[in-house]
């Protein structure tokens, strides 16, 4: 009997981890293909992506997809790590699961902006246009980043809070 919840909170890590890993997973798929097609065919509509292609070699600049592709791999490579350490460890906590995915989710606008950046001035260079997206599909992993953010600090209150709540624990040496 004993097992049971045992097995009970490692039944919920693993799922944590696993939808976290498949979360970050697919915020990098969207980032990279906002990147490198959505937002060149919305910032210069008419033209086919390889011609929009051809005309920022042509004005010796680079789209950079290896790059791209490169750092919108990072978070995904990141949760799989996690992923691994929940599978082979048993001291994760659903908990620290949660937070660590969270957390790389948080990460995430910050990694699809740097990512964004030279593509987004090489498609400006080109075209004469402002660097910034012209698709609106950026909106939606900047407000996931957002909601990541939000997430934990609601969580770190809420541990504050339980915390305090417990039978012993002094307020007067909490700040020190």
């Amino acid at each position: 009997m004993t097992d049971l919840p045992q097995r009970s909170t490692r039944t919920r890590v693993l799922v944590i981890a696993t939808a976290g890993t498949l979360a970050v997973t697919a915020y990098a798929a969207l980032g990279a293909v906002q990147i490198l097609w959505l937002n060149p065919r919305a910032a210069v509509p008419g033209l086919a992506l390889t011609e929009i292609a051809d005309e920022v070699a042509a004005a010796g600049e680079s789209l950079g997809t290896p790059s791209v592709i490169a750092a919108m791999s990072l978070g995904p490579l990141l949760a799989l790590g996690v992923l691994i350490r929940a599978a082979v460890r048993t001291t994760v906590t659903p908990r620290g699961a949660l937070l660590q995915y969270l957390g790389l989710l948080a990460l995430g606008a910050f990694v699809y902006f740097a990512a964004s950046f030279g593509p987004g001035m090489a498609l400006a260079d080109t075209f004469g246009i402002s660097g910034a997206d012209y698709s609106p599909w950026a909106g939606p992993l900047y407000l996931t980043s957002l909601a990541s953010i939000l997430a934990l600090i609601a969580i770190a209150v809420d541990g504050v809070l339980r915390r305090r709540s417990e039978p012993g624990h002094n307020v007067s040496t909490s700040f020190r």
